[in-house]
């Protein structure tokens, strides 16, 4: 009878250990209810896809977790990661010093590049002193690289919206956008995007900012130096280029 209790006790224990180890291994992440593709999109049956969902199940095979999807709404990630309803937000959200102040961040995982837009017989070099002098140059959320390098060699102007930049450009207004080169790219292979080119991606600045990071909670730094580690292994075995390149022909990896 005492061996009996004795090996159900184990049993129990064991038990109780594998169920600790499992739910120490199980991280469960956050995405946005709105989908963003290419970075996440949603079938009519339910299942996630695209560039960051991919990123998530890659991660999660590196470190041996299990990652369920928890859908919240954008508004309600960074509160539902402090309410440790979720343990992590994988979800295009970039690194600023106002949600530095609630929340941590692994390494970036992505940066979007700036490109260089004109019409296609333009001929352009797109630097600060070549190509660019009297030129009639639009930017938005760049405008900060665009004025510091651009602003004594072309004439500026800032738009709210890419697309009344893109109207402008089309109309002769400017010469030469700076845009977002993952939403503008899309565009350059449609027919709004007719008779506009590529001209060049701007060079990696810190006026572009951090980049784009997993969202972690204050002082979760376990977590944070598992999700940097395996990022790092993914980046050099191949396999985040191999995701990237699924989605996106430009280079975002954050360097």
């Amino acid at each position: 009878m005492k061996n009996l209790l004795k090996v159900l006790a184990t049993g129990c224990l064991f038990s109780a250990l594998s169920s600790h180890a499992l739910a120490a291994d199980k991280i469960v992440f956050g995405i946005a209810l709105e989908p963003y593709p290419p970075f996440s999109m949603k079938s009519g049956a339910g299942d996630w896809s695209g560039f960051e969902p991919e990123l998530i199940k890659a991660l999660c095979e590196r470190m041996q977790a299990q990652c369920p999807l928890k859908e919240v709404a954008w508004d309600g990630l960074i509160p539902a990661l402090q309410s440790s309803q979720i343990d992590a937000i994988l979800n295009s959200l970039s690194i600023t010093e106002e949600r530095q102040q609630v929340i941590d961040f692994s390494a970036p995982y992505y940066q979007t590049p700036a490109m260089w837009v004109a019409d296609q017989s333009l001929e352009l070099t797109p630097t600060p002193t070549q190509g660019q002098a009297d030129r009639r140059a639009g930017s938005t959320s760049n405008a900060t690289f665009a004025k510091a390098y651009y602003g004594k060699t072309s004439t500026l102007r800032y738009y709210t919206t890419q697309d009344d930049m893109l109207s402008d450009l089309q109309s002769g207004r400017i010469d030469v956008m700076l845009a977002d080169a993952l939403t503008i790219e899309p565009v350059l292979q449609s027919a709004a995007g007719a008779g506009l080119a590529n001209k060049g991606l701007a060079p990696r600045d810190p006026l572009f900012g951090s980049g784009i990071g997993v969202g972690l909670r204050k002082g979760d730094s376990a977590l944070q130096q598992r999700i940097d580690k395996a990022l790092a292994a993914l980046k050099a075995d191949g396999t985040y280029d191999k995701i990237r390149s699924r989605y996106f022909s430009v280079d975002i990896s954050a360097n």
